[in-house]
């Protein structure tokens, strides 16, 4: 009996100016099947589904859907067809609630002219219910997580009722319990019969769910296998060319003065005002460690930054940085003094889009001697050898260098512009959110190593993670997050994996800070 294919790609080729991004590639998609892609961050994953949803037209090359050669003009045209995107930079409109945007481009209407809302309620209700993805329907995406923006494009995508479903990097931004229960989804979807591409660089994920795998590297297709037949070291070696360690080599701690003060900080919910969600706040990173706050995601991790970072007003209580009180300071005067932040949504709060990637690695640093002439003219030059040298070391890969336009590149190679930025700056506090968010195991591996060393550089480091690999393997100090307060706090070691879940779903607490003369001394100045 012949194979039946739901998707069906042929030597798909696609250039863009600098970069061939796909190269002669062809794979198939069974009904019913979840096949995963894997690849670097730049590898021409996300290319090749942009091309099968419609966003681009391939060089050369031909797409077959259900057996049926087809061209696919646009996404519209490609939702016509049974297929839908989850894509890895979400397509939501910032003004518009969630309901608002799952409907968009799929209304339902009386007469032409009135929106029928209360049918589209209904059925994204059933949908979020059945599929565990409840989210707020009448707040404004620009006013929720970006773990909520991501469900919200799935529900976006079951609520058109497509049956090829592609998921492009879609645990980037959610906490292990969402990213267990996703996973969860995916393969009740297949088993309802939808067949599901699924770019991850996750492994594990990939291994727990696909049932196939197929691996691009540098544009072109170097393996596709069954997974059940492969493992974690085949896959990462067959991704990035070499072998890769998953451990993370740190030497002993050796801490030194206090760099970051946390005393009793209350912030406010953006969203639902006169209501904290963080909720008296304490604590202190020192030179030499890497503190790690641990939680799921909405307990407040957000506005904690926001608060050290000078990104939201503090509604009461202090931060003290480098022994000086930085409460009331402007975001310019603290990363000129010392703050480095990695932050947690990069298009939001990291990059500018349309700007050079040579441009993106000056951000905080533009107006210094090293890049003007003069304190007026920017310099070029001095701020494109910068570039240069940041792209080399970290190995950040677009289409034209330092002259790429940052809108364009890659989310992991994104990502590695921000990390670059921030660690290059020397900040005696560097503040990373989800610093992995979105990389492949070799960049991860660059990255982690990376931060290590600024901490064996007498630096202090506040990560902000919802990957508890990487709160395992990095933190030297782990501090959990439940409704607003530090509820847990563990030295490395101290805590198993399990352990650390129930402290973050709240159903234990053993953190009670005590507070020395020296600060309430600082508090009542």
């Amino acid at each position: 009996m012949e194979e039946k294919y739901a998707v069906e790609i042929e030597h798909i080729s696609k250039s863009f100016p600098g970069i061939k991004a796909n190269d002669d590639i062809s794979l198939k998609l069974k009904k019913g099947e979840i096949h995963a892609l894997l690849g670097e961050n730049g590898a021409g994953k996300s290319t090749l589904m942009s091309i099968l949803f419609g966003f681009y037209q391939p060089d050369e090359g031909v797409i077959k859907v259900n057996g049926e050669e087809v061209f696919i003009k646009d996404p519209n045209h490609a939702n016509e067809l049974g297929i839908g995107m989850v894509h890895q930079h979400f397509k939501l409109v910032d003004v518009f609630t969630v309901l608002e945007n799952i409907i968009l481009g799929h209304e339902d209407s009386k007469y032409k002219l009135f929106l029928n809302k209360k049918t589209a309620r209904k059925k994204i209700e059933e949908i979020a219910e059945k599929y565990n993805l409840h989210v707020d329907l009448d707040v404004k995406i620009e006013d929720i997580s970006v773990g909520a923006q991501q469900k919200t494009e799935i529900l976006k995508m079951l609520y058109r009722d497509n049956d090829i479903l592609i998921f492009d990097e879609p645990t980037a931004v959610l906490t292990p319990q969402e990213i267990d229960e996703l996973l969860k989804i995916m393969k009740n979807l297949a088993a309802e019969g939808k067949s599901i591409l699924f770019i991850s660089h996750k492994l594990d994920e990939i291994l727990a769910v696909a049932d196939t795998c197929s691996v691009l590297r540098k544009g072109k297709l170097v393996a596709t296998l069954n997974v059940k037949d492969t493992n974690k070291q085949v896959l990462s070696e067959l991704m990035v060319g070499r072998e890769v360690s998953f451990a993370v080599d740190k030497k002993e701690i050796k801490t030194g003065e206090t760099v970051l003060k946390v005393r009793d900080l209350v912030m406010e919910n953006p969203i639902h005002k006169g209501v904290d969600i963080v909720n008296g706040v304490s604590f202190d990173v020192k030179r030499g460690e890497i503190v790690c706050i641990a939680g799921i995601d909405g307990n407040g991790q957000s506005e904690l930054v926001f608060g050290i970072a000078g990104l939201q007003k503090i509604k009461s209580g202090f931060v003290y940085l480098k022994n000086e009180d930085i409460t009331k300071e402007s975001i310019f005067a603290r990363n000129s003094n010392g703050i480095g932040h990695i932050p947690e949504d990069r298009h939001r709060f990291g990059l500018v889009l349309d700007y050079p990637l040579s441009y993106n690695t000056v951000l905080e640093d533009y107006y210094k001697k090293e890049f003007t002439k003069g304190k007026i003219i920017l310099n070029e030059r001095a701020i494109t050898d910068y570039a240069n040298k940041l792209i080399d070391k970290y190995d950040i890969r677009s289409g034209s260098g330092s002259k790429s336009i940052v809108r364009s590149m890659s989310g992991g190679n994104q990502q590695k512009v921000i990390v670059a930025r921030e660690i290059e700056r020397n900040p005696d506090l560097l503040i990373a959110v989800q610093p992995t968010r979105g990389l492949d195991v070799g960049a991860i591996e660059n990255i982690h190593k990376q931060i290590v060393k600024e901490r064996d550089n007498n630096k202090g480091v506040l990560l902000v993670s919802f990957e508890l690999d990487e709160v395992m393997n990095l933190a030297d100090r782990i501090l959990v997050m439940f409704n607003g307060r530090i509820v847990g706090e563990f030295k490395q070691g101290e805590v198993t994996r399990e352990e650390l879940g129930l402290y973050m779903a709240g159903a234990k607490q053993n953190y009670e800070f005590k507070e020395s003369e020296e600060v309430n001394h600082e508090r009542e100045i």
